[in-house]
């Protein structure tokens, strides 16, 4: 039976984020703000055109939370509704269709919801008790239901309560539980669900070899697991130098990145890491074409590296190949690649060094995804 203690326990640690990592609780309820690419409406504006600079989303003005997909927003609303936008040929809009939604609109019959996560092409909700729903692309079986069904409309994942905090990637998706194990489902090709295996797993299996884990975060085929002691640890796909362990050798199991203590936070994009130590400095490694690692050069890098002069630094969010970071202050800063504007700083320039997003101000939290940004 479920306390109230237990409860309030739960709601405030799922209030931390996944794809955007941070170290604190959710935003006060505001307006987001988007820029970068637009073809599947991702910036929620009611258009498909991009932009290069921050506007704000269409009809959405309490937004608490964030989390981007490839191509696909979701907010959540301070009355615990969960609203989305841009691309949804998997059903990731959850309101029981395929169309792309160019604007936000309400997640079908999903209520109570504390954190919201989004991998490639599905998407989550942990509500208030515990347990989690999802909803999108399940070829994989990355909605942990036991099958590999699109679900236009959310489902409960099977077997797992007691969440405190959720995130996705691209196949697959992760969840802490009170206890501070973590559990994970789906896409395992590259081991990314840490179980010593390259199965892949219709419902939750535990990440036997890790315990007190407070926050995770899912790249294309890596995960990310921050612990208690300030730590990291990374499984799955390594090609890059994206685990962090001085190797480009994929890992079935967690294994601790580098050096790197006093972390608060993780973040991972397609093919990079980030991490947020309390000093208030960003560290990156793996992949580099494109300046993802903001540390002035386009080597990658098997091993952290910080980003930049980067200090004061509050929040961290993975873009597939840029970073976005938080300042005390309220500003944005961004780095990496920029095609189509997703840096938000009046250009399409890659980034090898974090810039500032202009007229941005009073931000709390970041998201990314493929090609786009967004702030709240």
């Amino acid at each position: 039976m479920r306390t109230r203690s237990f409860l309030l326990a739960a709601l405030v640690a799922a209030l931390l984020l996944s794809v955007a990592a941070v170290p604190a609780g959710a935003a006060g309820p505001a307006t987001p703000r988007t820029w970068g690419g637009n073809s599947f409406g991702e910036l929620g504006d009611g258009t498909t055109a991009g932009r290069l600079s921050a506007g704000p989303v269409t009809g959405l003005s309490d937004a608490t939370e964030l989390a981007g997909g490839r191509e696909h927003v979701l907010a959540l609303r301070a009355d615990g509704s969960v609203w989305t936008w841009g691309s949804n040929q998997y059903g990731q809009q959850g309101d029981g269709s395929t169309a792309n939604r160019p604007a936000p609109g309400p997640v079908a019959g999903l209520a109570g919801a504390v954190q919201v996560a989004a991998g490639h092409y599905h998407s989550l909700a942990l509500l208030g008790d515990g347990t989690v729903r999802a909803w999108g692309m399940n070829s994989q079986s990355q909605l942990g239901d036991g099958s590999r069904t699109r679900r236009t409309r959310p489902v409960q994942v099977r077997n797992l309560t007691g969440v405190t905090q959720i995130a996705g990637a691209r196949g697959h998706s992760l969840a802490i539980r009170n206890d501070g194990s973590l559990w994970a489902w789906g896409y395992n090709a590259f081991g990314e669900l840490g179980d010593g295996t390259t199965t892949t797993r219709g419902t939750p299996v535990r990440v036997p070899s890790l315990t007190g884990v407070t926050q995770v975060a899912g790249g294309r085929d890596h995960s990310l697991a921050l612990r208690s002691d300030g730590t990291v640890w990374a499984f799955g796909h390594n090609t890059y130098g994206q685990l962090g362990d001085g190797t480009t050798s994929h890992r079935s199991t967690p294994v601790r990145v580098g050096s790197l203590t006093g972390v608060v936070a993780v973040a991972a994009g397609a093919y990079h890491s980030l991490a947020l130590r309390s000093d208030g400095t960003v560290w990156a490694w793996g992949r580099n074409n494109l300046g993802q690692l903001g540390n002035g050069a386009l080597a990658n890098r098997s091993s952290p590296v910080r980003v930049g002069s980067l200090t004061g630094v509050q929040r961290i969010s993975g873009g597939r190949d840029h970073g976005l970071a938080v300042l005390a202050d309220g500003t944005v800063r961004a780095w990496g690649a920029n095609t189509y504007g997703q840096l938000g700083d009046g250009t399409t320039t890659r980034r090898t060094s974090p810039v500032t997003v202009p007229n941005l101000t009073g931000v709390e939290l970041v998201a990314a995804g493929r090609a786009y940004s967004a702030a709240l």
